[in-house]
């Protein structure tokens, strides 16, 4: 299968003050979500000047993803588009209508199966095609890739510089935390079996094992919503709390659900749970994501030769079935 052009597309963040609330409400329109809850989240945003890092670090990606095009010899162009705000997908699809592309890849910036990760993001291609009408080129999303080589390599060596940030007397015993975004449970299967949940932990133990850790926890983050609806536990917090009270004196958090260091990365972890973790006398290093790294570029541009060459995936080997293949 051939493609004329590779569309980067992402989730979308406010790049000014005057943006968040548009973009928070764009984000939960629908979901019935109380203002007082969405002026609470916007202080999470007005805390960096109203600009969340994801757009910068999307831009600074594609910048990585044309270098190492250039570097092939490969002219191929590249988009940017986003779900919840500029630049939208609809303006992106529009664009390659009006440069003349005919068959796109899209490279989403999850890893993950189930709704949101996976589903959701088709479902924008599925709405910004019918928006351009005719002529829209034919979009092809590339696959998961939480197995990916890359990607535990990137993940194992963050784990890796982290643990190197904590007093030495400390690090042997530092214990290995993953966290992901927690979902509601009512969502966890609509996908599949607990399938998101299912990547996330077999994607933990990939990792934990390139980094030379043969015990980790694994614990989710994040949530919203009422506290009446249950979501997927246990939440990072509580089990910083737990692990403190049992007398673990240094963590290594490793935000293994996200791809790059935006808004629920630097104010959840490295804000809120650097906070909570120094009032319990732990010590805390948070690895950090892929973001816009070379190898993340490479990571890419694998997942387009494999459909382009109809090679096989990318994955490392696990111990189990790989979930959602």
């Amino acid at each position: 299968m051939q493609f004329d052009a590779l569309l980067l597309l992402s989730f979308g963040g406010p790049e000014g003050p005057e943006q968040v609330m548009p973009f928070l409400e764009n984000v939960t329109r629908g979901r019935g979500i109380p203002r007082e809850r969405l002026e609470s989240v916007a202080e999470h945003y007005l805390h960096f000047g109203g600009v969340s890092p994801i757009n910068g670090i999307n831009r600074a990606l594609i910048d990585a993803i044309r270098a190492e095009l250039a570097e092939r010899g490969e002219q191929l162009p590249v988009y940017f588009g986003n779900r919840n705000w500029e630049p939208y997908i609809e303006d992106a699809v529009a664009a390659m209508q009006s440069d003349g592309i005919r068959r796109a890849a899209v490279f989403s910036t999850s890893a993950w199966g189930g709704y949101s990760g996976c589903a959701q993001y088709q479902e924008d291609i599925t709405r910004a095609r019918a928006a351009v009408g005719d002529g829209a080129p034919e979009l092809v999303k590339l696959r998961q890739f939480f197995d990916h080589p890359l990607l535990v390599d990137m993940f194992a060596d963050a784990i890796g510089e982290a643990a190197a940030t904590l007093p030495e007397s400390l690090r042997a015993d530092a214990r290995l935390v993953f966290t992901a975004h927690s979902i509601p449970l009512r969502a966890a299967d609509r996908c599949g079996p607990n399938l998101y949940a299912r990547q996330v932990a077999y994607a933990a133990g990939l990792i934990a094992a390139a980094a030379g850790y043969h015990d980790f926890d694994q614990v989710w983050q994040s949530r919203s919503g009422p506290p009446q609806v249950p979501w997927l536990e246990p939440d990072v917090s509580d089990h910083l709390s737990a692990l403190a009270a049992a007398g673990t004196k240094a963590v290594i958090v490793c935000p293994v659900g996200f791809v790059a260091d935006h808004i629920e990365v630097v104010w959840d972890l490295d804000n809120e749970l650097t906070e909570q973790a120094d009032a319990l006398g732990v010590a805390l290093a948070r690895a950090s994501t892929p973001n816009a790294q070379r190898r993340f570029a490479r990571l890419v541009l694998g997942l387009l030769d494999e459909l382009r060459g109809g090679h096989e995936p990318a994955k490392v080997p696990g111990t189990e079935p790989v979930p959602g293949y």
